[in-house]
């Protein structure tokens, strides 16, 4: 199951799974509001995915000083709390069947924010220190839980992004050019399906600095 599966990357996710014979739940806005968390636990109590991904979210950028308190919980709201509420409504089925996968998607911003992305890095940085805590207690019941860091991807997020800041985000890959969602989506897989004894660790995907 994959939330933000109608956005560029969900979709690769999803497209690469089906490929290789998964059934793949695909969740865009127009199936789930994550901004609900009655919506989110009524989504998933008959819903019992072996792999939930994490992969929605949005974007507010402004200085912290001119950032509404609208704008702001709305960004924490999806692309933290959603991640959370999904996770605690799969967790109970997996702990049942003795075994799961949750992957959340942050994002480079939470390790190195560019001015104006208060609320977009630290929404992304709170998902670290989840990954870490759940790895840490569900562990024993043979749950995984690891987080990507994609980097820099051409989508529909990062198409408002200047010239300018896109050349200076290349300048500080050391191989010149820009991730994939096809080869995070590649990644994704072989995470799940080849590394069974891997869990709590972040996985950056690029070769950013």
């Amino acid at each position: 199951m994959i939330t933000g599966g109608s956005g560029g990357l969900g979709s690769a996710i999803a497209e690469e799974l089906r490929s290789h014979g998964w059934i793949v739940d695909a969740l865009g806005s127009d199936d789930l509001d994550l901004r609900d968390e009655t919506a989110i636990a009524a989504y998933f109590r008959n819903r019992a995915p072996d792999l939930l991904i994490c992969a929605a979210g949005i974007t507010r950028d402004a200085p912290l000083a001119k950032l509404d308190e609208v704008s702001w919980d709305e960004t924490y709201s999806v692309n933290f709390q959603a991640s959370r509420r999904c996770a605690a409504a799969v967790l109970p089925g997996m702990i049942e069947r003795g075994h799961g996968h949750i992957i959340f998607v942050s994002s480079q911003s939470a390790l190195h924010p560019p001015p104006g992305q208060a609320a977009y890095a630290a929404s992304k940085a709170a998902l670290l220190g989840l990954t870490t805590d759940l790895a840490g207690q569900y562990g024993r019941h043979n749950i995984r839980i690891n987080t990507i860091l994609p980097g820099f991807l051409e989508t529909r997020m990062t198409q408002s992004v200047s010239e300018q800041r896109r050349e200076q985000v290349l300048e500080a890959h050391h191989l010149g050019r820009f991730n994939t969602s096809a080869a995070v989506a590649a990644f994704v897989r072989f995470l799940h399906e080849s590394l069974p004894h891997t869990s709590g660790q972040i996985f950056r995907l690029d070769s950013r600095s």
